[in-house]
């Protein structure tokens, strides 16, 4: 079975994808009107898994939540928290419910999130975890014991286009690859210069690129962001429009600031697609693809 976002991809120049955080506790309330906000107005809906180290309801929960739903979801795993026979258990999982996007990632690692005595695991890093995948949906398990049915998983992973130096991170963007990667989403840009000459390289590869997007909210998110999370730069004349919104219009004008970049990505072909991460503001990412129209 073709996965809907794999469909998507063949049939569409310009795929949309948009992201839920599962909450930590069972009211599960805001993140089902979330759901059904979005999920006729994207291609795809990401489940963070226990993002920043922070515990929440499990990824694999939430993306049944929207699959029975009517949306496509798009399954995150991380090997932080999980030895390889549990990840292998968590894809089988996912298979058997008609859950065909993975997304795979290394993780952050737990000192940064609410339980920093939690022991890591990182039996297996991204570039392990799609080799696993590959293996699983050809019928076998990582250990090369036959299984009694394969996956059919499409397979994406996350590349860094502001990374610097960026060499290192090309050879991971190439690692995942070769290790079976069919798409990207990118980690959050707002260069969209540097971006476009990370995709002159990307483009020699056979994959699927969506772009990355954080909806800014200030001026000091934006400064916090270039001060503390390495990979990621908001270039000055962002922030400059972003300090120049009236009061209580921030939200607004960092809505139109990302409606005009996927405009931008869209009309001139850059990549294929935008992952939009709204990260508390879920509600208002049809104001986003209105102000991209």
């Amino acid at each position: 079975m073709v996965a809907a976002l794999e469909q998507a991809f063949s049939q569409s120049d310009f795929v949309v994808t948009g992201e839920v955080g599962p909450p930590k506790g069972t009211d599960v309330g805001e993140l089902i009107e979330h759901i059904d906000l979005l999920k006729d107005k994207v291609d795809g809906l990401n489940v963070t898994d226990n993002q920043s180290s922070v515990m929440r309801i499990s990824s694999l929960a939430v993306c049944r939540l929207i699959k029975d739903r009517g949306g496509e979801p798009i399954l995150q795993l991380t090997c932080r928290d999980r030895n390889r026979m549990a990840l292998q258990s968590e894809l089988l999982a996912a298979a058997i419910q008609g859950i065909h996007n993975v997304l795979c990632l290394t993780g952050d690692y737990t000192s940064v999130g609410d339980h920093p005595q939690c022991k890591p695991v990182f039996d297996l890093d991204s570039v392990q975890l799609l080799q696993t995948v590959g293996l699983m949906n050809q019928g076998k398990d990582l250990a090369g014991n036959e299984m009694q049915g394969a996956t059919d998983l499409f397979p994406g992973a996350v590349v860094t286009p502001e990374a610097d130096p960026i060499e290192p991170q090309m050879l991971k963007f190439e690692k995942k690859v070769a290790a079976g990667a069919r798409f990207f989403q990118t980690q959050a840009v707002y260069d969209l210069d540097n971006f476009k000459r990370f995709m002159e390289q990307a483009r020699k590869h056979d994959v699927k690129i969506m772009a990355g997007l954080v909806l800014l909210v200030s001026a000091g998110m934006a400064r916090y962001m270039n001060k503390n999370v390495p990979g990621i730069f908001v270039p000055d004349a962002l922030i400059k429009e972003m300090a120049a919104a009236e009061k209580g219009k921030a939200v607004s004008v960092g809505i139109q600031v990302m409606g005009r970049m996927i405009r931008q990505l869209r009309d001139e072909k850059v990549c294929d697609g935008v992952h939009i991460m709204a990260i508390g503001k879920e509600d208002r990412v049809p104001d986003i693809l209105k102000a991209a129209e």
